[in-house]
């Protein structure tokens, strides 16, 4: 069940520090280091839980992997995940244009929010893969291969532009014109691909923590947010909710009384034809299931009010039992979105 009172004397205590310094950390942009574990290092230097927060890769520097991972911050709400044996160097940190080279190994990015004004590109082999959507992409230098689990990728290949949608993958070889083709996502989740859904349910119960501190004002614009209990930068949007591709949510300040906090961090939603759009104009309704509410009505509101104002939507969750947080399921396929710009610490 939840807790609002518990919420609110929490929010009370926490409100007077929303913007004081994080331990160590500095402000977030991207190329900041947010999680490392193992054998990491930039330019020969060994990162270790130290650099989480205040190490950034910067332009011309290359970040290599043995034994270990690492996690680096791109635009507010997207996050690269670095996997063993990998390395990958900076070209560009610009918030309008953001570009890594991928020079071995393997990589995957989690985008639960993109602007049209973010040019976001990861570079393998010379071919540019632009990141179009939010959604989860892989990257395989030594294959040569990008994964698109959900999303879409436009990549330049040979002076020629291949769109890679959801549920496709795209091998590219020095000549030719290659094709994207369908892949199975299921047996497509290796080590990586469970790391950073682990990763991504970390950052999104920092999520919780941090956006109820600002539940009282101060926060209107998505960026990355230190959170020490936590020890990493989370996303938290400047209004509505986002859904990571993963299944988690990010709330915003004004929403985060809707996280369902009481099953300790573990809920999950599901892409596909249980989000549903309606009629003519931009209304959205979810499903829930495995205890959760399941039919219309119960959680409901109109796209708009989702952008810039705080709207009127409205939950009415639960079956006369209450609020049941087991096995699995929040359904969902897309996600709300917030308002633009800026970012704060």
């Amino acid at each position: 069940m939840r807790q609002p009172m518990l919420k609110a004397i929490a929010s009370f205590i926490l409100v007077a520090a929303p913007f004081a310094p994080a331990y160590g950390a500095n402000p977030a942009r991207p190329g900041s280091i947010n999680y490392v574990e193992g054998q990491v290092s930039i330019a020969g230097q060994a990162l270790d839980a130290q650099a989480i927060g205040s190490a950034e890769l910067r332009p011309g520097e290359t970040l290599d992997t043995q034994i270990g991972k690492a996690e680096i911050l791109l635009t507010p709400g997207a996050f690269l995940r670095l996997g063993d044996n990998s390395s990958v160097t900076m070209i560009s940190p610009s918030l309008t244009d953001t570009e890594l080279r991928l020079d071995k190994g393997r990589a995957s990015v989690e985008v639960a929010e993109l602007h049209e004004q973010n040019n976001l590109i990861i570079v393998e082999h010379g071919d540019t893969e632009r990141l179009l959507k939010t959604g989860l992409y892989d990257f395989d230098a030594d294959r040569n291969l990008l994964r698109v689990y959900e999303g879409k990728a436009v990549v330049r290949h040979l002076n020629r532009d291949v769109e890679v949608k959801g549920g496709h993958q795209l091998a590219l070889g020095d000549e030719g014109a290659p094709k994207a083709e369908k892949f199975n996502k299921e047996q497509a989740q290796d080590d990586l691909y469970r790391w950073s859904s682990l990763r991504s349910s970390y950052t999104a119960e920092a999520n919780v923590d941090r956006a109820q501190t600002y539940t009282m004002g101060g926060w209107y614009a998505p960026g990355w947010d230190w959170d020490p209990y936590f020890s990493c930068y989370t996303f938290v949007p400047g209004d509505g909710i986002f859904y990571s591709p993963f299944g988690w949510g990010f709330y915003s300040p004004f929403f985060v009384g809707w996280a369902p906090i009481g099953y300790y961090g573990r809920y999950y939603h599901h892409f596909g034809p249980d989000w549903h759009r309606w009629g003519g104009s931009d209304h959205y309704i979810a499903h829930y299931d495995h205890g959760f509410y399941r039919g219309p009505g119960g959680y409901y509101g109109h796209s708009g009010l989702f952008h810039g104002a705080h709207g009127g939507a409205h939950s009415d969750m639960g079956h006369g039992g209450g609020e049941h947080y087991g096995g699995g399921g929040f359904h969902g396929g897309g996600g709300f979105h917030g308002g633009g710009g800026g970012g704060h610490r």
